[in-house]
């Protein structure tokens, strides 16, 4: 509604549009009205309009302005130089279809397809791996905001993968392909392979007679095509239009001695995702021949009647791969064992497809829905599958858009309020309605507005609806305590939801997404240490960092007291409990040959910062696997080793040790540093005060290495739940410092000092050390 605004005397006794409709009942036995005394009246109505009008725009300005501040703050990712998440310019923007992204997993069988990180794939010894999914992204190729509908080429030991790729600029399918030659690790982008005027999805390859073709999806076009290689994998002609007919997901597959080509058609009102067609020809090349019992499905869009992939035989049986698209588009595949398939006749059963989608939600890459997959089996027998999987629903953008603008919405009746009840709006309808009319009205015009009942009720509720003001005001009074409470209660809840609408609009997904390093992501364990007297602080922390999109699995040092069933867990990923025969902090280094990953977070369970932040920290690691990389920084001085908080190292302008109850190290290297025979004094000491043990590695890792040693990575925020509990050794901080300070005395003795070695805070490029 427009607001209008009105002085006391016009708002109190009457209400603006019943002294309209009064005015016009005057001016129906009273034709001539005191022109110049209107225009007087009118005059005041607008300037009190307009001081109603500003009131508005300065409190909407106000919450802008806060929210815009929050989104700042709070919604920015932090940016980095290097590579960050590594995107494009344009490429990867929020796309309402979503933001797909292709991902390869391996098995004994095409019903057993594990993540390619349970293969512990390593490249390498100068980053961290293993490779996890996914592999390829939009950030891979080139300006596009989304990869989909992978297709899986092998020649010998040479993997290729056709996609769809969204292109950024002129927002249509393209079909591009990327090339790997160590098991799907890591891939290279040779390009696009076709590109039309017209939208290309589902990449469909396969042989015949030595002949390498390719079926992408044109129903745009509204046609089927068939497209031939003439320089693989780049170069590609059409050889023939198959049907004219605007089929999408369509494969052609040989059973029995005949070519089977299977399709939907949308083309019509209510087919989209649930109808199926199935064509035969004794050459895939053609004529097509309908089969006698077209449409063989026109059901509900969960069924799987949309093709979702390559189709594949297993132990002499053909599987047709279908997409559920019953909660949103491409929800999950579902598989189909084909019983009959002849020219009269076509039935197929569902069998399970243990496929474990991901539990972290949005912060994982295919959290949401997961619609396609090609898998194929190698010569050495062990299957291989391409998968596409998206993190957010079909639509989500829109929605959240909607959801944001409803918000704004919200805040501006929350304005409204504020005005109503500071006496600086009188009237909340638009102004035409509410202002004296001084014009001449014709008779007719009259007799209709009184016969009209719709416009006399119109009338009466907009009467009713002006006295509000007045009513709220002597109902709750501005200048009593109670009427400050409603004030101040109105404004507080107009800056959440002008904080909500801008995470809503501007925000993004929600998703706490990991950080790419030179393209590839990985994946990491999580390790903390604690006992039965903070075990609500051992559930906290797993409900939340289970969910980060990098954590593989988490690990649990036990060191006294009943550990808990991991029913009591809530997590998204493995737990397990290594139950320790001794109370000891050196447990937290202990070596552990069921921990694969190199990366490994040692975190205090009392601990709790953001996913992001995490992330950040993981990323700067795999830079740098040599070194440990953490959020809590620490400057030891040489000449006095008395130990000090962050402060003192701000103080200095740098730092030389970084704790690691909140750091990554590389398993490999850092637990058998500690367990070696050089280390045995600096454990006796951590033994015997119950506490250094993260001091002990800083100087393990400075006595290896003249180099630099740590990393800090800036926590957007941090919580150290400990002081909201009695369980933890630093409560009382004056004697914890007094038994560090010990311990480096100690520590200088036996590894040597920390002289020479300070980094200077905001030295790197991607300034997350600030």
């Amino acid at each position: 509604m427009v607001v209008a605004g009105g002085g006391e005397n016009g708002g109190g006794g009457g209400t603006c549009c019943m002294k309209w409709w009064q005015h016009n009942r005057n001016h129906y036995n009273h034709h001539h009205h005191n022109h110049s005394s209107n225009g007087s009246g009118n005059s005041n109505s607008g300037r009190v309009a307009a001081a109603g009008f500003v009131f508005c725009l300065v409190c909407f300005v106000i919450h802008g302005l806060i929210a815009v501040l929050y989104g700042w703050l709070i919604l920015t990712r932090p940016f980095s130089l290097n590579e960050g998440k590594g995107l494009p310019w344009l490429g990867c923007q929020e796309d309402n279809e979503g933001s797909w992204a292709i991902g390869v997993f391996f098995g004994p069988s095409p019903f057993s397809l594990q993540p390619i990180e349970t293969a512990q794939i390593c490249i390498n010894e100068s980053a961290a791996w293993p490779v996890a999914n996914p592999v390829i992204t939009c950030a891979s190729a080139s300006s596009s905001n989304f990869v989909a509908d992978p297709f899986l080429y092998v020649q010998g030991n040479t993997f290729y993968v056709f996609y769809e790729t969204k292109n950024s600029y002129t927002m249509q399918g393209d079909i591009g392909v990327a090339k790997s030659i160590d098991k799907g690790a890591t891939w290279q982008q040779l390009g696009i392979a076709l590109d039309e005027e017209w939208h290309l999805s589902y990449p469909y390859v396969f042989n015949y007679l030595g002949q390498v073709y390719m079926m992408p999806e044109s129903s745009q076009k509204g046609e089927l095509r068939l497209y031939r290689v003439t320089n693989f994998p780049l170069e590609w002609e059409l050889d023939r239009v198959i049907m004219k007919k605007p089929l999408v997901d369509s494969f052609i597959i040989d059973h029995d001695g005949e070519y089977w080509l299977f399709g939907s058609e949308h083309s019509y009102f209510g087919a989209e995702n649930k109808q199926l067609e199935i064509w035969y020809s004794s050459s895939p090349l053609g004529p097509w021949e309908p089969h006698k019992k077209n449409p063989i499905y026109n059901t509900y869009t969960s069924f799987g009647a949309r093709n979702g992939g390559r189709p594949f035989r297993y132990n002499g049986n053909l599987y047709r791969i279908g997409q559920d698209c019953g909660e949103t588009y491409g929800r999950r595949v579902r598989i189909f064992k084909v019983e009959v398939l002849s020219r009269y006749e076509y039935k197929e059963v569902e069998v399970p497809f243990p496929f474990e989608g991901s539990s972290k939600g949005r912060n994982a890459w295919n959290g949401a829905r997961y619609h396609h997959l090609d898998v194929q089996q190698l010569r050495s027998g062990e299957w291989v599958g391409v998968m596409d999987g998206d993190r957010v629903p079909s639509g989500d953008s829109v929605h959240r858009f909607l959801l944001g603008c409803a918000s704004v919405a919200a805040v501006a009746g929350l304005i409204l309020l504020s005005g109503v009840l500071l006496g600086s709006v009188n009237c909340i309808i638009p102004l035409n309605w509410c202002s004296d009319y001084s014009g001449k009205r014709s008779d007719t015009l009259i007799a209709w507005e009184r016969a009209n009942a719709v416009s006399l009720k119109v009338r009466r509720v907009f009467s009713r609806l002006n006295r509000t003001p007045s009513y709220l005001r002597s109902w709750i009074k501005p200048n009593t305590c109670t009427g400050r409470s409603v004030l101040a209660l109105v404004f507080a809840l107009g800056v959440v939801l002008s904080c909500t609408g801008v995470t809503f609009i501007y925000g993004g997904n929600g998703a706490e997404e990991p950080y790419s390093w030179k393209g590839q992501f990985s994946q990491f364990t999580l390790l903390t240490m604690t006992y039965d007297a903070r075990l609500w602080n051992l559930k906290m922390f797993v409900s939340h960092y289970s969910r980060c999109a990098s954590v593989k699995e988490i690990v649990v040092v036990w060191n006294k007291g009943i550990p808990p069933k991991l029913s009591d867990l809530d997590s998204a990923v493995p737990v397990r409990i290594r139950i320790e025969d001794q109370n000891s902090l050196n447990n937290r280094f202990k070596i552990d040959p069921l921990i694969k990953n190199r990366a490994v977070l040692e975190l205090d369970d009392d601990i709790m910062m953001t996913c992001d932040d995490v992330e950040r920290g993981f990323m700067l690691w795999r830079q740098h696997p040599d070194r440990i990389v953490g959020f809590y920084p620490r400057y030891v001085d040489g000449s006095r080793l008395e130990y000090s908080g962050e402060k003192y190292a701000r103080k200095n302008e740098g730092y030389n040790m970084i704790l690691t109850g909140a750091a990554f190290i590389d398993s490999q290297v850092a637990f058998k540093r500690y367990w070696s025979e050089q280390a045995k004094p600096g454990r006796e000491v951590v033994d015997a005060y119950f506490n250094c043990e993260d001091v002990l590695m800083n100087f393990l890792y400075a006595n290896a290495s003249s180099s630099k040693t740590v990393e800090y990575v800036r926590p957007a925020w941090a919580i150290d739940t400990s002081k909201f509990s009695s369980a933890a050794i630093s409560r009382d901080t004056n004697r914890h410092y007094k038994i560090r300070s010990e311990c480096l005395r100690k520590f200088t003795d036996m590894y040597g000092g920390m002289n020479g070695r300070r980094w200077e805070f905001n030295s790197r490029k991607d300034h997350w050390d600030v």
